[in-house]
């Protein structure tokens, strides 16, 4: 009997160790994917959500342009100047037509890197800021470093293959955040089309977007397609949906539609965001010249955590009813903490957003009060 129990434990350990459990840490293994590497990524912590070789060097192709174009857009803020195409500019592949003596304006470019995926629009970019697309790339890893992108390397401003132009998943995820922050370029990548106004001939050009996901999937707020026969199909999106932002990248992926949305749907179905939107509040002042000061947080609180627990957040607001002369501008004057289930998770100053200066013959807040009382 004895050996027939031990027989029967034994077969119920080869069993158990015979059926596939997947470790929380392969998270890879949540959602398929035919991407050679991918990364699903919260920008609001900085956190990977999901991932696949994500710090593996890959070929970006024209997820590149993002880069390019951030670049672009920055400079044309400092100054939008015109630029009129030349021979040296010219490029094989993807195009947004443009010619040699039209001119338009360096703005205008990023249009065109960003809805057909332009070459000769990249091109045009990276002479008319550097001088050439050789020393941009020099303004381009820089500006990758400045990012935190550690692990990319950038030769051609289009993303037409080099063997020293590579990027990884995570890298082209931090980059898509910090487009995102840019209002000119993430209102640019939103858009299913967008009409670029020549300067020379005088005409008017609409461009299509390539990035499919936009009618796709309807939380889809962005990103930039790409593809090459060496690189193969790249795609990065943002989507958002419930105040929760969220960044999908894949490289070197045959079905980049379907695994986007499947690896979105993921996402969305376990974290949420606990939005805040900035406190503000007038406060009496004891003793002042002026009766009361706005007072404010810092920001907003975006905070992420697991789905459902968005409306178990606890916000309290550490304020003082009223203050006493004298209050400086930003001066911090309390804080608001947020806390689940007992835990702080953030903390946030509250600042006097005037100020008040101690009263010089004008009766004060307290003094009005008192003769509202003792002299009625």
């Amino acid at each position: 009997m004895k050996k027939l129990i031990c027989v029967l434990i034994c077969a119920a350990f080869i069993l158990c160790a015979s059926i596939p459990v997947y470790a929380e840490t392969d998270n890879s293994k949540t959602v398929e994917t035919s991407a050679a590497a991918f990364v699903l990524y919260c920008p609001q912590n900085g956190s990977i959500i999901l991932s696949k070789n994500e710090n593996e060097h890959k070929k970006p192709a024209s997820t590149t342009k993002l880069l390019t174009s951030l670049i672009t857009l920055e400079q044309a803020a400092r100054g939008n100047s015109t630029v009129t195409f030349t021979d040296k500019m010219t490029a094989e592949g993807s195009s947004m037509y443009l010619e040699y003596g039209d001119t338009v304006k360096l703005s205008d470019l990023a249009a065109g890197m960003m809805m057909c995926s332009g070459n000769d629009a990249a091109n045009a970019a990276a002479i008319s800021i550097s001088g050439s697309c050789e020393k941009f790339s020099g303004v381009m890893n820089s500006r990758a470093q400045s990012i935190g992108m550690k692990n990319s390397h950038f030769v051609t401003p289009s993303g037409l293959d080099d063997d020293n132009h590579y990027t990884t998943a995570h890298d082209m995820a931090l980059l898509m955040a910090e487009v995102l922050r840019n209002k000119q370029l993430a209102e640019l990548i939103s858009q299913k089309s967008a009409t670029v106004d020549f300067i020379k001939p005088e005409k008017h050009m609409t461009y299509t977007n390539h990035n499919r996901l936009l009618s796709m999937y309807s939380y889809c707020i962005g990103g930039k397609t790409g593809y090459t026969d060496a690189a193969g199909r790249c795609l990065v999106t943002a989507s958002r949906r419930d105040n929760l932002t969220l960044i999908c990248v894949t490289l070197d992926d045959k079905n980049d539609w379907k695994d986007h949305t499947a690896l979105y749907e993921y996402g969305f179905s376990k974290l949420g965001c606990y939005m805040d939107n900035e406190f503000t509040a007038e406060i009496p002042v004891a003793g002042g010249e002026d009766d009361f000061v706005n007072v404010s947080a810092d920001s907003s609180c975006e905070l992420v955590v697991n789905k459902g627990e968005e409306s178990k957040i606890k916000r309290m607001v550490k304020l003082d009813s009223f203050l006493f002369a004298p209050v400086m501008q930003g001066e911090t004057v309390g804080e608001i903490e947020y806390s689940l289930n007992g835990k702080t998770l953030k903390k946030a100053r509250l600042k006097a957003q005037n100020g008040a200066e101690i009263k010089s013959g004008k009766k004060g807040l307290l003094e009005k009060i008192k003769e509202l009382f003792f002299n009625g």
